[in-house]
């Protein structure tokens, strides 16, 4: 429960204090109206006494009264209206609001900081600001409570204008002031008149009200005089003569007026009146004396007070309670007309009339400091001298005559131990009592009495005397069934009990209860409930006993009246929020139920506060449909309170949030968002547009793209695919087309990347780098994709959208003056006709967003100068379209095509922010949150620029591996600006060619030209078999090798310029991969323009092509030294290389079968010879997975041992097997065969040598050793392939490379895949400290020397003759290395087990055994040798062993060289 400015003590105690009348001659109002007060106005800020007053009780102890108030009021004759009651507690809580600029008070409830008490309405709405946040100095405090001025006006007020009734004497008047001037011309006469006045008044039958607590009330006269314009004598004089006749305890001279209304004070004056005469007073109704009301009887008034004022005689005052609709539906947006649903006709009177009189009219301006006092003294006279001495007598009075009538002791006070120590009476229930609460006792009633002296005890705060009365009555009461006051006394019985001091007993809970439930149930009295209600909850809420008093607090809630339910509401809730552990929904839920009820009541701020106080605790706790309603009711009386902009906030976020009402709510909280949202802006011409909420905008993922829509394919013509906005991001390919790009600047630039270099970015997202500004062309569109989403369940009609931008000219575009011009933009809704000369801007008429439909948008700019652009948002005007659902489900896609609008249209905007990513790098952004630029929305539009479209022409998607397939390229430049530099670039160079220098060397054959072949053919003389013919090549004639990178080809442009307007085909050939699958190849065409400008130095288009490749051929092949020496070239010796040709293809894209047409070689050192297959098939045919073996002959070159070892050219020997010469050392052939090497060279280049100089000679042996063993041969396998597609047989060309590097050693055409390892385990291994250095292999040591036996096959010897049979043998030593090389020759049979004796027979070798000898670099050196045989046999020669070692080394890698084959010798005997 809010806390109160009173303590419970205070606010029990000024709940009911004495009540004294007040009757004034006219003289003396007239004398009071001076200060634009009446008398009781006059004297109300004093009736407060300062000091502690003292009496007696009946056993004439001393009682001491503390803080003792009274109260001064007006005689009104006639019963307070409730309709009057009501509208007058009304207005007293609208009046009553919480004050702006205050500080708030904040609850802290577990996890919630709670602002209670709202500096304002506009803070108060929980979306206006971060309350959490604002209030952080408050919540360090650990316990706020809350006020609710409003409940206490409102409380006071219902006291004040409780009225009198016969079951109790609380308000009665004990005593009448009779107040005449000083002026009039016979005071006296005017006492006396005012005298009988009063007692006719109270004594008459023909008036009801008021009531006197007694028969003779104590009349005290006063004697008013006007110090400023009255003769003081007389006044003193008059004063006298009252004394005599009424006493100096009956009587009183009060001076006020000291000074005039026009005076000027020394002094400030203060103004105690304000706070009061501005609460209305319902006792001040003088007006109502004319009234049309009848005066009601004293027999009918308990029946008028009861439920609440609302009798069935009075049913045009229920107008609140009927519900013709749900409870919590919200009241249409109209003007509250009348007041808790009563008629205002009936509320006219003294209310209105204080209201003009006492808002901003200074009080007491005759009064002066001393006057003030005068009052003050005056009432504390009044007290003391009069009102007390009375009311002790009349205690005294009352105590007797009920102990002589009771026939008690002498002293209730001393008799009361025997009234409670008597065995106790069970009290009936109340259900068992019969309803007579319309019971009355005549005046005289010992109950009654009994009842007055309780009463009058309280009065007077003796709380223990009136507590032990109350007992006696209560029993009384419930004897005789009268359950009225019964009621009465329990509810003060119970208020006593708590008041006394020293606590003697517990406050007695059940007591209140019993009231209340007697008054509500059978005496139908809701306004004695209320005030039970009000009087227990204070007491229990200072008992901390907060869940008792909101159980109380709730069960008088009802639907009589809407303002006390409310309030009760708001008191409840504010009783969970105070618990030991809080309950705050709790609290949020009856704030919502008392918002409602102030809703019905008319209190529309009040409303509005406790839904927003509530919203702090519903927000963000995923209870959607509450807060829809919520901010629903807020935008509602937002709205009513002509507060737009809390209203459409309010609306904003039902539409924002994730909303799971039904679509037809959601199209009636649009509708109502867009009516309020057109009032809160004016679409005013110079007025900024508006922000609206819907449809949601995901910025991040806004994509700019610079450039023209991609071009469709026209028949065979394919345009390049560059960019595009339907295509996804690729983090991969992104890098791809980076490093492509960075290779080809490079290239230009002579090996380094510009400074200011920048990579050519068409399309930006959220992936791309946006960390520097984009850069766009003049007159080439600028499409921007934003994304959007419908959260709704209703379809959303955006129309005439179009993005907003600002637009600031480049620094050559000035003014006369030489400034810089100011930045041009569409911002306003006035649109000049230069905004069109600078910016195009595409609008879009019409997009319709479906129900939770996420749908992109592309807009777009055309830039005609250049500058500065930065895109700020989009605008459009917002609108709804007709539903279309069905009961159940949601609203179905509307379809495509013209809408209109079947509601309020707003145009607005929204913009475009985007965040940067955050920053990571330094430790001051890891240690902070800090996020980059993103500047994708700001491009830098620079002058115009070549631009190059791209078409490929019968280009392939489909190629068999290592296919041949011939295509064109049509370049165009569609700018006004010539292009120059015409590059291309990729990662796969092999696989595709324009031409070399030398393609134009070579006529093409007729067959060639007939079977459209791609390659240039001779044609040759079918009789001459495998013939060899041999050319040679430079790689640099195919853009191979030297100083230029392979990926990087220039395109051959006719004075390397292309004009605007002009295209260019030229031919390409394409070389399908060797590995099968599909393949993407990436192309980047570089061009620049003839004018170098400072930004954009050059320009890219994008293609990537995609090939699927199918298996055609695999070629293994391998080389081996050839034993045989005696040729024509056998200085440099020859080598057989063996070729195996397998058909991969299982008929895969209708191949029928391969014919190889022609090996070639291709080499600096090496060249095919002949073909020394045994067969004599010119032509090899391979059907499905057949294979072929082939042998052919390699010598060296001629050339290849005197010329450079620098030299770049290539030997290529043609081996034909068919009718027609390919000329291997042409376009394409050559091209693709260097592509290809070049670039497996590249892959496979070895790592750098990282040797210490100590060790030169050792790798510098190392080396000289290994190139014993290689080789470099390079086989060229060309075939045709006859495929049957349609019904029609086609022929398709293709070539297969395989590379020999060293003797021995298998190579492939295509690589293999690798089997997947099994799993093994992991084994740690300490690593060797040791230095491993570069050694050969025992296999290229053996290679140094090649060795041959020349002898004759068989040898006829007489032995009986001769028994030694010498035959000569000759040992031919080859040297195959560059460097000199030592050469040992061991004769000596190695007997390593008997069996070799066996092997080698019984011969010897004669002479030395051992030969010493160094050969030069590929020196032949013959050695003369004997063989003795003894017996005939056949005998194996090939025993000598040779060892060698380079020369100038020690015994450095000296090692057996490899024996040639078994050398058989037969010797016969002749």
């Amino acid at each position: 429960m809010a806390q109160c400015l009173l303590s419970v003590h205070e606010f029990l105690q000024d709940s009911f204090i004495p009540q004294v009348a007040a009757m004034c001659s006219e003289e003396a109002d007239k004398l009071s109206r001076k200060n634009q007060l009446s008398f009781c106005e006059l004297v109300r800020p004093f009736c407060r006494l300062s000091t502690e007053v003292h009496m007696r009780d009946p056993s004439n102890q001393l009682h001491v009264i503390k803080n003792l108030k009274i109260a001064v009021n007006n005689i009104v004759t006639q019963v307070p209206q409730q309709a009057v009651i009501r509208k007058l507690l009304n207005d007293v809580v609208s009046a009553s609001q919480p004050a702006e600029g205050l500080v708030p008070n904040v609850i802290t409830a577990g996890d919630y900081d709670l602002n209670i008490s709202d500096r304002s309405l506009k803070a108060s709405v929980p979306w206006y600001n971060n309350w959490k946040d604002t209030f952080t100095e408050l919540n360090k405090s650990k316990f706020y409570s809350a006020t609710t001025a409003w409940f206490e006006s409102y409380r006071e007020t219902f006291f004040q204008c409780m009225p009198a009734s016969d079951h109790e004497f609380l308000n009665h008047y004990l005593a009448c002031m009779l107040v005449v001037s000083s002026h009039e011309p016979e005071p006296v006469e005017q006492f006396l008149k005012l005298s009988q006045e009063q007692h006719r008044i109270q004594h008459s039958n023909d008036y009801s009200y008021p009531k006197w607590f007694t028969p003779n009330t104590l009349k005290y006269y006063v004697l008013l005089h006007d110090v400023s314009g009255g003769d003081e004598q007389r006044a003193d004089s008059i004063y006298e003569d009252m004394i005599q006749r009424y006493g100096t305890q009956g009587c009183y001279l009060l001076k006020i007026n000291s000074r005039t209304s026009g005076e000027v004070a020394d002094e400030q004056i203060p103004d105690p009146w304000s706070q009061y005469v501005q609460k209305n007073s319902i006792q001040n109704q003088e007006s109502f004396e004319d009234g049309t009301s009848p005066v009601v009887s004293n027999k009918n008034l308990e029946h008028v007070i009861s439920v609440d004022g609302l009798e069935h005689s009075m049913k045009a005052e229920a107008l609140s309670n009927n519900f013709k609709a749900h409870p919590l539906q919200l009241d249409q947006l109209n003007d509250f007309s009348g007041c808790d649903g009563l008629d205002n006709s009936k509320s006219v009177g003294l209310v209105n009339e204080t209201k003009k009189s006492g808002c901003g009219t200074p009080h007491g301006t005759c009064l002066t400091l001393t006057d003030h006092d005068r009052i003050r003294q005056f009432i504390q006279e009044f007290t003391i001298r009069g009102l007390l001495p009375h009311i002790e007598k009349t205690i005294r009075q009352l105590n007797d005559q009920l102990i002589s009538r009771k026939g008690l002791s002498r002293s209730l006070f001393s008799a009361t131990k025997k009234w409670f120590s008597g065995s106790k009476v069970p009290e009936k229930s109340i259900a068992e009592l019969k309803n007579t609460s319309g019971l009355l006792y005549p005046p005289e009633a010992p109950e009654l009495q009994i009842r007055k002296m309780a009463d009058l005890c309280f009065l007077v705060q003796h709380y223990d005397l009136a507590y032990s009365c109350y007992h006696t009555a209560k029993k009384d009461f419930l004897s005789d069934q009268a359950m009225l006051y019964a009621a009465g006394s329990l509810e003060m019985a119970a208020v006593s009990a708590f008041l006394q001091p020293g606590a003697p007993r517990p406050y007695p809970a059940h007591y209140m209860d019993t009231a209340i439930q007697t008054y509500r149930d059978i005496c139908k009295n809701m306004v004695l409930a209320e005030r039970c209600v009000l009087l227990s909850s204070e007491i229990l809420k200072s008992q901390a006993k907060y869940s008792d008093a909101a159980a109380l607090l709730i069960r008088l809630t009802s639907e009589d009246s809407d303002l006390r339910s409310a309030l009760l509401l708001e008191q409840a809730a504010h009783c969970f929020i105070n618990m030991k552990n809080p309950m705050v929904r709790k609290f949020a839920f009856h704030m919502i139920l008392a918002g409602h009820r102030f809703n019905k009541a008319g209190q529309k701020k009040h409303a509005l506060r406790c839904y927003c106080q509530s919203m702090q605790v519903y927000k963000g706790k995923g209870w959607s449909l509450a807060e829809d309603h919520i901010n629903f009711t807020i935008g509602r009386q937002s709205y009513t309170l002509h507060q737009l902009e809390n209203a459409a906030s309010a609306f904003r976020h039902i539409l924002i949030n994730d909303s799971k009402q039904p679509a037809s709510q959601q199209g009636a909280f649009l509708r109502e968002y867009l009516y309020v949202y057109k009032n809160v802006c004016p679409q005013s011409p110079e007025s900024p547009l508006p922000q609206l909420p819907l449809p949601y905008i995901n910025s991040s993922a806004t994509r700019v793209f610079f450039g023209h829509d991609r071009r469709p394919a026209e028949g065979e013509k394919q345009a390049a695919t560059h960019v595009s906005l339907d295509q996804e991001y690729d983090g991969e390919s992104s890098q791809q087309w980076k490093e492509l790009e960075e290779l080809v600047v490079s290239v230009v630039n002579r090996g380094v990347l510009p400074p200011n270099f920048q990579t050519t970015q068409y399309c930006l997202g959220s992936n791309s780098d946006n960390s520097k500004f984009p850069l766009a062309v003049v007159q080439e569109p600028i499409t921007v994709e934003v994304s959007f989403k419908n959260p709704l369940k209703v379809p959303l009609l955006l129309t005439d959208l179009s993005l907003l931008w600002k637009f600031q000219p480049s620094e050559i575009i000035q003014n006369s003056v030489g400034e810089p011009k100011e930045p041009i933009t569409n911002d306003l809704s006035t649109k000049g006709k230069c905004v069109s000369d600078v910016i195009g801007t595409e609008e879009i008429s019409e997009f319709l967003i479906n129900s939770e439909e996420t749908k992109i948008a592309r807009l777009k700019l055309f830039p005609f100068q250049s500058g500065e652009l930065h895109i700020l948002g989009i605008v459009y005007n917002l609108s709804t379209t007709p539903y279309i659902g069905t009961v159940d489900g949601p609203a179905s896609s509307l379809p495509a095509g013209k809408f209109t609008s079947n509601g309020v249209s707003v145009r607005g905007r929204q913009d475009l922010e985007i965040q940067g990513p955050r920053l990571n790098s330094t430790k001051e952004e890891k240690t902070s949150i800090q996020y980059g630029p993103d500047r994708r929305l700001d491009p830098i539009i620079v002058p115009q620029m070549p631009l190059l479209e791209v078409y490929f022409i019968n280009f392939p998607t489909g190629l068999l591996c290592g296919e041949i397939r011939k295509a064109h390229v049509e370049f165009v430049n569609v700018s006004n600006c010539p292009l120059t530099g015409l590059r291309v670039v990729s990662k796969r160079p092999e696989f595709f060619t324009f031409g070399s220098n030398t393609a134009a060397l070579t006529p093409l054959s007729p067959a060639a030209s007939m079977n459209c072949s791609a390659y240039k053919t001779v044609v040759t003389d079918s009789t001459s078999g495998c013939t060899m013919l041999t050319s040679s090549a430079a790689p640099v004639d195919f853009g191979v090798g030297g100083e230029s990178q392979p990926e990087v080809i220039d395109i051959p442009l006719t004075d390397s310029v292309l004009a605007p307007g002009a295209s260019v085909q030229l031919p390409l050939w394409l070389r399908g991969p060797d590995e099968e699958g599909v393949h993407e190849i990436n192309f980047v065409f570089y061009y620049e323009s003839l004018e170098k400008q400072l930004r954009m130095r050059h320009r890219v288009l994008r293609h990537t092509a995609v090939i699927c490749t199918s298996k055609s051929l695999n070629v293994r092949a391998s080389v081996s030294r050839s034993n045989t020496l005696e040729d024509e070239e056998s200085k440099g010796g020859n080598m057989l290389v063996f070729v195996d040709v397998e058909n991969m293809n299982t008929s895969e894209a209708g191949v029928k079968e391969f014919h190889i047409v022609q090996v070639s070689s291709s080499s600096k050192n090496w060249k095919l010879q002949k073909s020394v297959n045994p067969t004599k098939n010119k032509d090899t045919k391979l059907t499905s997975r057949e294979r072929v073996k082939m042998c052919f002959k390699a010598v060296r070159c001629k050339s290849s041992l005197d010329a450079e070892p620098s030299s770049e050219r290539y030997t290529f020997g043609d081996i034909i097997l068919g009718n027609e010469q390919i000329i291997s050392s042409t376009t394409p052939c050559a091209d693709f065969f260097f592509r290809s090497s070049l670039s497996t060279q590249c892959k496979k280049s070895p790592p750098a040598a990282t040797a210490a100089s100590g060790k030169s000679t050792h790798d510098e042996a190392v080396r000289l050793i290994q190139k014993c063993s290689e080789v470099n041969l390079n086989i060229i396998v060309l075939w045709k392939a006859y495929v049957v597609e349609d019904n029609k047989q086609l022929i398709l060309e293709g070539q297969h490379h395989v590379t020999l590097h060293t003797v021995g050693m298998e190579a492939l055409s295509s690589p293999q895949k690798q089997e997947q390892p099994e799993m093994v385990l992991l084994k740690f291994n300490r690593p060797e400290s040791t230095a491993v250095t570069t050694k050969p292999s025992t296999e290229q040591l053996s290679n140094l020397i090649k060795t041959s036996l020349h002898y004759p096959e068989s040898f006829s010897h007489p032995f009986h003759q001769k028994s030694l049979c010498i035959v000569p043998v000759t040992l031919v030593l080859s040297n195959s290395s560059q460097a000199d090389v030592d050469v040992i020759v061991d004769l000596r049979h190695k007997t390593t087990s008997p069996e070799s004796l066996e092997i080698h027979g019984s011969f010897t070798w004669l002479g030395q055994t051992q030969y010493k000898s160094q050969l030069k670099s590929h020196q032949v050196f013959s050695l003369q040798l004997q063989a003795c045989f003894i017996h005939t046999g056949i005998y194996n020669l090939g025993t000598p062993r040779v060892f060698a070692k380079l020369a100038n080394q020690v015994t450095l890698f000296e090692t057996n060289q490899q024996s040639s084959m078994p050398a058989l010798i037969v010797i016969n005997n002749a």
